[in-house]
């Protein structure tokens, strides 16, 4: 399915000595941009995290926090170092009885740094990192669930406007050709004019013939309606695609906007101009929608 780079995802895990509560947003971005707010407990898991967000986001600007909050069982498996504290605090009073100041501890302070506090074993610190990871890919999971349910709205979206741009498309097929007919009457006309002004006569046939096909390939915009209807269709394959489209689709309007250009440029006629200029704000509003797909 299509994903928009717009999202949310979050989740909480309960266990016995944790909750952990994630939140991720995201926004449309060229590339894949990470920002983290961790505790101090998860900071040194960034680059773990990382390679896990990576196997479900391939592009843009994303906010991911978590939110730690200790249970009772889980102060029973973490040490306190009394032994570092002290010699903060020994460290801290000779610094202050160097300069003739009062030293008077604030252990609340001490107790809030984060490089004071252990778990028991490694095993409780790998134990709990992997379910850290588990919390992120089920937030994961659910900020994915939210992607593709935009980009199913934005694939309904584009759908409709590829059929119009079908139906535009299929009237500059019928009026081609005809204009083509009505340049050549009228070219005919106007130099056998010019030619009865001059006393003249008409204009000989291989003459005309030989103007003709200059104007002819000058209005012929067969090959740019060829490859605007294989475009489109183009475009239908790659809504069908779904993942990592985005920058195909974006890629193929940008080849839709310069076919339709040069047919307007070729063929200088007021019924075409108008689907031109119509077909050209459909692409404009088709790209727009195209940024926040991934």
């Amino acid at each position: 399915m299509l994903r928009s780079m717009t999202g949310f995802g979050r989740c909480v895990v309960e266990d016995t000595d944790w909750t952990q509560t994630w939140e991720i947003r995201s926004v449309n971005n060229r590339h894949l941009d990470l920002k983290w707010k961790l505790p101090a407990q998860a900071r040194g898991l960034e680059s773990r995290f990382e390679r896990v967000v990576r196997r479900f986001a391939g592009r843009g600007r994303m906010e991911i926090s978590l939110l730690l909050q200790a249970r009772d069982s889980a102060f029973s498996r973490i040490r306190f170092d009394d032994v570092q504290a002290s010699a903060m605090l020994d460290a801290v009073a000779a610094l202050a009885d160097k300069h003739g100041d009062h030293f008077e501890p604030d252990y609340n302070v001490l107790f809030s740094v984060a490089s004071l506090w252990e778990h028991e074993s490694e095993e409780a610190d790998e134990d709990m990192d992997a379910r850290l990871e588990e919390g992120l890919i089920t937030a994961l999971e659910d900020w994915n669930e939210s992607r593709e349910t935009e980009g199913a709205a934005l694939a309904r979206d584009l759908e409709a406007r590829i059929t119009q741009m079908e139906d535009w498309l299929e009237r500059l097929d019928e009026r081609a050709p005809e204009i083509k007919e009505e340049r050549f009457a009228v070219l005919r006309e106007r130099l056998n004019d010019a030619l009865a002004s001059l006393g003249a006569s008409e204009i000989e046939e291989s003459r005309f013939l030989q103007e003709m096909v200059i104007v002819a390939d000058r209005l012929d915009v067969s090959e740019e309606l060829t490859r605007l209807h294989a475009h489109l269709e183009r475009l239908r394959d790659l809504l069908g695609m779904g993942v990592d489209a985005g920058r195909r689709l974006d890629f193929t309007l940008q080849e839709c906007f310069r076919e339709i250009t040069t047919c307007g440029n070729k063929i200088q006629d007021a019924q075409v101009s108008r689907l031109v200029v119509d077909f050209k704000n459909e692409l404009e509003k088709c790209r727009e929608q195209v940024q926040n797909l991934e």
